[in-house]
């Protein structure tokens, strides 16, 4: 979710190693030299000092040009645009706005390169690759804050489930790959993020119409909620697709699931993390969470009865009975077998090693609702797992 150039700490300590050479005094000492060689000599240095200013000039030039074409780069370009003028009209008609208001909101974005970029698909060929992404989630500093925010906000998690019937760890799970409860919720202007990919999506991509439509979709009712809450389009801050809060709401999902569950008048998914625990259940429940149904179980494949390609055919959606699972030579354990629903067979990907596989139930359906990606919902189900266990820990054996 979030692009930090890691190579900007070895560059600063470049420099500053950089600094300090050149900033070192070298002891000089001549010999005794005839006054006619040592005037020489001193011409040449003034020489060489008066070529140093030139180039420092000439460098500090360069320096100011390059930095105004990076300031040209950022001023806005979507108020000189025909195609999003107009749309601004729709929008205004449509949602019953201020025509003018929304002319001059979508004439301040500024185009996001870095959105346009983390939207295209992976490149052919490049293999995932599920113990390398499992490993930027399930990591000590995310568990260990995971284990505060619950301690934190255990009534409402705990009113949460009733609720609803979604775990605790689930919750958690979300929270904490989403944003790391609530650390990293995002460094872009959601008006930029929003606006770019409604009108700059890159048309290389195989659903780019599809996405593009969803994203105007998106901005439309970000507009919306801001004339209606009466807050400034170019505060909100937000990922490189414009999702917002501790949860990384879109705005659609803003307007459908999020919930006052601190009930104090206001729903406020950003500073408030009891909201975010019901607006995260809410969204779950939305997408028919079935209370006490496990997310997925182990699974042992059958080489002589194994009919891979119909298992892998519907991906993630949970399409087959237990008998017809078990037929098609996905064995399952002991407690799978009193499952009444339906089974996805989920591959993980492990780079150029041997795959992993799961049977996923309607529950780890749902998670993907959240983000569509078997890998995602995994991340969560270990990261809300390992939270419970270094809290059950932590209880044990306290400090």
């Amino acid at each position: 979710m979030f692009f930090e150039n890691t190579n900007m700490q070895e560059l600063k300590n470049t420099s500053e190693k950089c600094s300090v050479d050149s900033g070192r005094q070298i002891p000089l000492t001549l010999p005794a030299l005839r006054p006619s060689l040592l005037v020489a000599i001193f011409l040449i240095a003034a020489c060489v000092v008066s070529t140093g200013v030139s180039a420092k000039k000439v460098h500090q030039h360069h320096t100011r040009h390059s930095r105004s074409q990076v300031s040209a780069s950022a001023v806005p370009i979507y108020a000189h645009r025909m195609d999003v003028m107009q749309e601004a009209d729709d929008i205004a008609l449509r949602r019953d706005l201020h025509r003018a208001w929304v002319r001059k909101t979508l004439g301040q974005a500024r185009y996001v390169a870095e959105s346009v970029k983390a939207v295209q698909p992976a490149l052919a060929g490049v293999a995932k690759n599920w113990a390398a992404y499992r490993h930027r989630f399930i990591e000590p500093s995310r568990i260990l804050a995971g284990v505060a925010f619950w301690q934190a906000h255990q009534d409402a998690l705990k009113r949460a489930e009733q609720v609803t019937g979604v775990p605790p760890e689930i919750i958690v799970g979300i929270i904490g790959v989403e944003t790391m409860y609530g650390q990293q919720m995002g460094r872009f202007r959601v008006l930029d993020a929003l606006t770019t990919l409604a009108f700059d999506f890159p048309t290389s991509h195989p659903r780019a119409s599809e996405r593009r439509a969803y994203f105007k979709g998106e901005l439309e009712q970000f507009l919306s909620r801001m004339q209606r809450s009466g807050q400034d389009p170019a505060d909100p801050k937000g990922s490189y697709a414009g999702a917002m809060g501790l949860p990384q709401f879109m705005p659609s999902s803003w307007e459908k699931y999020a919930v006052d569950f601190d009930a104090d008048g206001r729903i406020d998914l950003v500073g408030s993390p009891v909201d975010a625990i019901g607006s995260v259940a809410r969204y779950l429940e939305a997408f028919h969470w079935q209370r006490g149904v496990p997310t997925h179980y182990s699974v042992t494949l059958d080489p002589v009865k194994l009919d891979l390609e119909t298992l892998l055919l519907p991906d993630i959606v949970p399409t087959f009975g237990v008998a017809s699972f078990q037929a098609k030579g996905a064995v399952l354990t002991d407690a799978a077998w009193a499952h009444t629903g339906k089974l996805a067979l989920i591959e993980l990907q492990n780079g150029h090693a041997a795959p992993g596989f799961v049977a996923g139930t309607a529950n780890f359906y749902a998670i993907t609702r959240y983000n569509w990606s078997s890998y995602y919902a995994m991340a969560v189900i270990d990261l809300g797992q390992a939270v419970l266990q270094a809290r059950a820990s932590r209880s044990q054996y306290p400090r």
